[in-house]
């Protein structure tokens, strides 16, 4: 339990909804994930990221909050809250929760009593703006969820700013009240014995209080958004990421460390990359932070050696260098086996990710369900229950497709998930990849993920260890971890032909390591094969 325990981490990210149902009402809950808990234990994870739980309208599935100290009904109780994290420490698991700070649900009380008048004791905890002459919203910031970024409201007849749906308001950080609930809020929980937070959307605390008008992308960005989204044709300078919200982190990260907690941030930026180094570096802001960079539809071996270069040079241009968080899936985008797998049903291609993502330096998020393997789920239109899926549909079918309930049992109604009607439906290709199907055999993706798991965390190589690419052709990413005396080299096909490499001298004699369970990859007279989707690890010191 050292103070430390994140640089490396393996954190599994549990969507709620969709993990494990324990009352049968179709959606899944806290007393769900406590009653699954030795199979995450299984996993060899250190952490649990749990998504938000918390009181909400569920607009947008608990992105929306509505009151930051209590559970919402759908999900239990505080009580089931506090009796799952007490089961969880007992078995060597963290509890990281999801806090959305920077907007709340319309039907907030704060927002409720901003709302209201504009002379009220809340009026500025929300950002209001006049209009412009014209009747037009006051700049031109546009909404990550479509459409314009303000919204007319007629009780006080000024817009307000959303950055996501109508119905989640921003809060002004700039105003001081704010800042301290929101302490106030996240220290309830610290108080109750969580180790750690995800902060979503942490560069949109602050606006520009100017209002002055975002300026045209000098290209659009087709990493935070789809290419079928607007909000990518703007320079986002002015209504995210501003100066002041390192003032604030500073206040949480020092609110944080007199509990021992740590943080792990999602940035969604223009330059993300530069961003996620700003918040991690010199030790007094976030811990660590992800970005969209490696979660979308771009998969070569060249785009994962830039991303990570890019990452690295960032961090060392801080006297005191942050650390990188990564993730290749999550709740906001499609499954990884289908978004870089292209279809393919090979498993190998599944346990090649694990180990992709939970190799380079820095920590690792892992999503529920891609240690089974499963694909995207297709979700049509009169089922789909997110409403970024409905306004950009059907070019985007929103992120439903890789929330679907986690498959248990292959032969039950839902998957073993629940024993009423699931909020989203499991698909057939999901149910022949169930937890059960996969439990026993050893060449299944989740006894490899269970093994390798095991192995990684004997290894601080590559826990700690510094990273460098060596140069290869598509689809080859070759790359070393280094620490003390320790150096190993990791080698993928990220492509479904066999390749071979002629290593560089300094490389044809390390020997193979073992008990990691990758396969697919073998050096012989200094040259590396490498079958379809096949890996390597080898050793050129003791480790």
């Amino acid at each position: 339990m050292t103070k430390t325990w994140w640089r490396g981490a393996v954190i599994y990210q549990i969507y709620p909804r969709s993990f494990m149902d324990g009352n049968d009402d179709g959606i899944g809950d806290l007393p769900g994930i406590l009653s699954r808990l030795d199979y995450l234990a299984a996993l060899n994870v250190d952490a649990l990221w749990i998504s938000p739980f918390f009181k909400s309208p569920m607009k947008d599935f608990g992105y929306d909050v509505e009151d930051y100290c209590d559970v919402d009904p759908l999900f239990g109780t505080l009580a089931d809250f506090d009796a799952l994290l007490k089961a969880a420490h007992a078995r060597g698991l963290r509890i990281i929760i999801d806090q959305v700070l920077s907007h709340t649900a319309d039907s907030h009380p704060w927002f409720v009593e901003s709302r209201s008048s504009r002379d009220n004791a809340k009026a500025d905890w929300y950002v209001w703006a006049d209009a412009q002459v014209d009747g037009t919203p006051p700049t031109n910031w546009l909404s990550v969820f479509g459409g314009s970024a303000w919204q007319w409201d007629s009780r006080r007849r000024q817009y307000y700013l959303h950055n996501f749906l109508t119905s989640q308001p921003d809060l002004n950080f700039h105003c001081l009240d704010v800042q301290r609930a929101i302490l106030a809020s996240v220290e309830f929980w610290l108080k109750r014995g969580v180790d750690g937070f995800r902060f979503d959307a942490c560069n949109y605390h602050f606006h520009d209080r100017k209002l002055r008008d975002n300026k045209p992308a000098s290209h659009a960005d087709t990493t935070t958004v789809t290419a079928v989204n607007p909000y990518g044709m703007q320079r986002h300078r002015y209504d995210k990421s501003r100066p002041e919200n390192l003032k604030f982190l500073r206040k949480l990260r020092t609110l944080l460390d007199r509990y021992g907690a740590a943080s792990v941030g999602e940035v969604g930026d223009d330059d993300s990359l530069a961003r996620m180094a700003e918040y991690t570096s010199d030790g007094d802001k976030l811990h660590q932070a992800y970005s969209f960079n490696l979660l979308t539809e771009e998969f070569s071996a060249a785009h994962i050696r830039s991303q990570v270069e890019q990452m690295e040079a960032a961090l060392a241009r801080h006297a005191v260098p942050g650390w990188a968080c990564w993730s290749i899936g999550n709740h906001d985008v499609p499954r990884v086996a289908s978004r870089w797998g292209k279809g393919t049903s090979d498993p190998q291609f599944a346990k090649l990710m694990q180990v992709l993502a939970t190799t380079l330096r820095g920590s690792a998020c892992l999503y529920q369900g891609d240690e089974l393997g499963l694909p995207e789920a297709d979700i049509p239109y009169e089922l789909l229950q997110d409403p970024y899926g409905k306004a950009f549909w059907p070019d985007f079918k929103g992120r439903d497709g890789c929330r679907t309930p986690m498959p248990w049992l292959h032969a039950a109604p839902a998957g073993g998930f629940t024993q009423g009607a699931p909020w989203l439906p499991v698909p057939a290709e999901h149910l022949a990849l169930a937890v059960d199907t996969q439990d026993k055999p050893r060449a299944s993706v989740l006894n490899f993920t269970r093994r390798f798991l095991a192995w990684r965390r004997r290894h601080p190589v590559l826990i700690e260890g510094d990273i460098r690419f060596l140069k290869a052709p598509e689809p080859l990413l070759l790359y070393t971890r280094g620490h003390g005396q320790a150096s190993v080299l990791l080698a993928f096909n990220l492509g479904a032909r066999a390749q071979t490499l002629k290593l560089p001298k300094a490389w044809r004699e390390v020997r193979a390591l073992d008990g990691h369970g990758l396969t697919g990859g073998a050096i012989t007279a200094g040259e590396l094969v490498l079958q379809p989707w096949g890996g390597y690890i080898g050793a050129r010191a003791q480790v």
